[in-house]
């Protein structure tokens, strides 16, 4: 194989050991003969543009490595770049500078100048390999004709950018042109920068431009499908749609938005029952293949937000100091001896057994004897945290085992809302005024109540919107009601009756 001479080109306009001003640019390359508006703002990068005014205009631009850097030093700057001519320099109210730069010419950078206020650089000739005729002439043919194709396709390209490429007949300017308009990555367009060997440089655009065209071609072919499926009145079902179609091109699984990571890491971190972290996992996959806007998403994260929420594990420190307990219940209340008797020797069982597996504490009486704050007595010797809810008037089983996701509205019954507002699972609950609750067509709430008081049952307790089983036997139930015999039997059935005494003629007076 006979080696073809090898020709070569310097940049004139350069002399060797010349020292310009230096401006870091972050998201952006210039390229020779390309006229860009620079938005300017670091106090070097000012004091750069204000010297280069001050003497020819004239100013070497660089491209940063990492555009994140706001601070950069010489090492974060790449060694080739642009000599360009400042064309208009304008002041702007914020503070920042706007500058119209012209690109002349390539250049190396050879050393850097101490200059305390901004980059000074001393730059060389960029020295580039030309090519033979018969080569120069067939890479620009390809370009020229790829590049017509890729202008076909994208409405974008102006017809005089279109003329001015198909006229050029310098194959550099023509790489420039081309790799100045097109939306390459900056990686890409600091490469065509930086090759000096004008056969390489073009064989490189020449690709890129290839993987423009197909890329594009993909965009259009996800749009007209996602077009297809949407009514043209919902703008943000389309865009979310057009995500899903562009993933499904690319063949990735499923990437997550940050919403849904941070859901994710939230159920991976909270301790659930397996039922629960299982039933959450696969909610969680449903709502990753829903549209954000959908009213069936929001249901569904509703849901794993309440089994997020939910203690199931986290508990109180429970106290076991009889003698404690007897001096908080003397404090709290005055009189009430076998009341509070009974409830010492209820405490003082359950210390022992470590598990709460006895009946469940009824006090029947007048109002106003006391029921409610012994209640909270209890929940204070015992160093639980303390949860009412009053059952007059209930006559819908819903308001104990919650609504099924199917209605709308639907949310968890009152057992379940407590637990979550205490943020523990072994509380103090008292339920006031069990012998008002009535029932209707939508179901008997003592029925419903059953399960939760009942110790052998209510270790699986099963609310309709959770549709999970719910660990109910760490919670120390106590029942409060005016009249006994209002209390349906079968939960009587499950209470030690506590009864405490109406107000003597001397309390009252």
């Amino acid at each position: 194989m006979i080696d073809l001479p090898k020709f070569f080109r310097q940049d004139k306009n350069i002399s060797s050991g010349s020292v310009y001003p230096l401006l870091p640019l972050r998201d952006i390359v210039v390229f020779p003969s390309m006229v860009a508006p620079l938005f300017v703002g670091r106090s070097k990068s000012v004091s750069a543009l204000t010297s280069a005014m001050n003497t020819d205009k004239n100013i070497f631009l660089v491209t940063q490595k990492n555009a994140g850097v706001d601070n950069p030093s010489e090492k974060d700057l790449n060694m080739v770049g642009t000599l360009g001519t400042i064309l208009q320099l304008l002041k702007l109210p914020d503070g920042t500078v706007k500058a119209l730069v012209e690109g002349k010419t390539r250049g190396r950078i050879v050393n850097f100048v101490h200059n305390e206020e901004f980059f000074q650089v001393e730059i060389e000739p960029f020295v580039e390999q030309e090519l033979l005729a018969t080569e120069d002439s067939a890479l620009s043919r390809a370009i020229i004709e790829i590049f017509k194709e890729y202008a076909r396709l994208n409405k974008s390209i102006s017809k005089d950018l279109a003329d001015n490429v198909s006229s050029t007949s310098n194959p550099s300017q023509l790489a420039d042109t081309i790799a100045s308009h097109l939306p390459f990555k900056i990686k890409d367009k600091q490469c065509l920068l930086e090759t000096g060997s004008l056969s390489k440089r073009l064989s490189i655009l020449l690709g890129l431009i290839k993987s423009e065209i197909e890329i594009y071609k993909i965009e259009q072919k996800i749009k007209g499908r996602v077009k297809n499926q949407m009514e043209q009145t919902k703008k943000n079902y389309y865009l979310t749609e057009q995500m899903r179609a562009i993933k499904k091109e690319m063949g990735q699984d499923e990437d997550f938005g940050d919403e849904l990571k941070e859901l994710e890491k939230r159920i991976k971190r909270k301790k659930m029952s397996r039922e629960a972290s299982e039933k959450a996992r696969q909610e969680f996959k449903k709502l990753a293949m829903m549209t954000p806007m959908s009213a069936e998403a929001t249901v569904v994260r509703n849901y794993i937000e309440w089994m997020i929420g939910l203690p199931w594990f986290e508990r109180s420190k429970v106290r076991s100091d009889l003698e404690e307990a007897e001096v908080i219940l003397n404090e709290d209340h005055y009189g009430l001896e076998k009341p509070k008797e009974r409830i010492l020797e209820y405490l003082a069982v359950q210390s022992l057994v470590k598990k709460i597996r006895g009946p469940i504490l009824c006090f029947v009486g007048p109002p106003g004897v006391g029921k409610t704050s012994l209640a909270k007595s209890v929940a204070r010797a015992t160093g639980r945290k303390f949860l009412r809810i009053s059952l007059g008037g209930v006559r819908d089983e819903a308001e104990i085992r919650g609504h099924r996701r199917t209605y709308i509205g639907a949310m968890p019954g009152k057992i379940i809302q407590s637990l979550k507002k205490a943020g523990v699972n072994n509380p103090v609950f008292c339920l006031d005024e069990v012998d008002k609750m009535s029932m209707d067509f939508r179901g008997d709430p003592s029925a419903a109540l059953l399960e939760v008081l009942d110790p052998e049952q209510n270790n699986s307790f099963n609310d309709h919107y959770l549709d999970v089983d719910y660990d109910l036997s760490d919670v120390l139930f106590i029942t409060t009601a005016n009249t006994l015999p209002d209390i349906p039997l079968p939960l009587q059935d499950r209470m030690e009756i506590i009864r405490l005494p109406g107000y003597t003629e001397y309390e009252k007076y």
